[in-house]
């Protein structure tokens, strides 16, 4: 099935937000209607370019985390079927194109305001640190690890949620200081047990979970939920287990071919990293559209549907 890339949903319903990616919408006073577009951020900034599939890579995969990882905890999700979604929210008919594949009927949920993230190896914003300071979200770390390190066991290093801008790595004492020392033990053991139950699953697969960041919220009835998306190629880092090496960065199932064009811009001072940012090849588009299709095929074990 193919369908033109979509840049931003227009559906007649009270639009909650708009983020990077989704647009959220209110159906009731109990559910949200979450689509996810073909929009695509690299270095905080959203290309103008859209990634085909790219959103209903982020909703089916989410709906498949989700769906496997509900007896470790309850999740929002009510259902990512677009047929179900039509039936459930009448005022949507006629929209099943914009729906299809892309779209998720959640319960509502209150979010809490930090991102927990799980690490299982050493990279990206983590090796930066630990390179340059020795720690990790401001704890120190053993001496002599190289970057890609395998962490055992992984690490639990939550971070604010910026709307705007770079997310900041933080403490497990600062988070417990504006949560309390209840509720982050319990989003910490949360967060490590569903990344374990994960990271089994996709090495059985193939791939390896470096790292990934989980939201959670709670519903009306005080119920802690995971909600958000759920270990995606935008959420997580997905490294192909039989080209892993440490002491070096890793081949990635993700933007990583739109971030090596834009970097090596950035290295020739055709960019500062600021909007706007430059016009990508179709050559890139292509070559990310194919990452993220890779990455769920080799999850789920299907090759994805894009009218699910």
């Amino acid at each position: 099935m193919t369908r033109a890339p979509l840049l931003e949903s227009a559906l007649p319903l009270p639009r909650v937000t708009r983020g990077k990616v989704r647009e959220i919408y209110a159906v009731d006073d109990e559910t949200l209607l979450l689509v996810a577009s073909d929009r695509i951020s690299a270095f905080d900034v959203v290309l103008a370019e859209a990634i085909p599939h790219k959103g209903a890579v982020l909703t089916q995969m989410s709906a498949f985390w989700f769906r496997r990882l509900s007896s470790l905890l309850p999740n929002h999700l009510l259902t990512a079927s677009t047929d179900e979604i039509l039936r459930r929210v009448p005022a949507l008919q006629g929209y099943r194109d914009t729906l299809a594949g892309r779209a998720m009927l959640v319960r509502r949920a209150t979010p809490i305001p930090f991102e927990c993230v799980a690490r299982g190896y050493l990279a990206g914003s983590a090796w930066a640190e630990y390179r340059d300071c020795g720690t990790l979200a401001g704890e120190s770390l053993p001496a002599g690890l190289g970057e890609s390190a395998r962490l055992d066991p992984p690490l639990f290093t939550p971070a604010t949620k910026a709307t705007t801008g770079h997310d900041e790595n933080i403490t497990f004492s600062r988070m417990s200081d504006e949560l309390g020392l209840a509720l982050t033990r319990r989003l910490k053991e949360a967060t490590l047990s569903l990344y374990g139950t994960a990271r089994e699953l996709a090495l059985e697969r193939g791939i390896i979970i470096a790292d990934t960041k989980f939201e959670f919220g709670h519903d009306a009835r005080g119920t802690l939920l995971l909600i958000d998306e759920c270990l995606t190629p935008d959420s997580s880092r997905f490294w192909p287990a039989d080209l892993y090496v440490a002491g070096r960065g890793q081949p990635s199932f993700d933007k990583q071919p739109l971030r090596d064009y834009l970097s090596g811009i950035k290295r020739r001072g055709g960019w500062d990293g600021n909007p706007p940012p430059p016009a990508l090849p179709a050559e890139v588009v292509h070559a990310t559209d194919v990452r993220y299709r890779d990455a769920y095929l080799r999850i789920t074990g299907e090759p994805l549907d894009p009218g699910a």
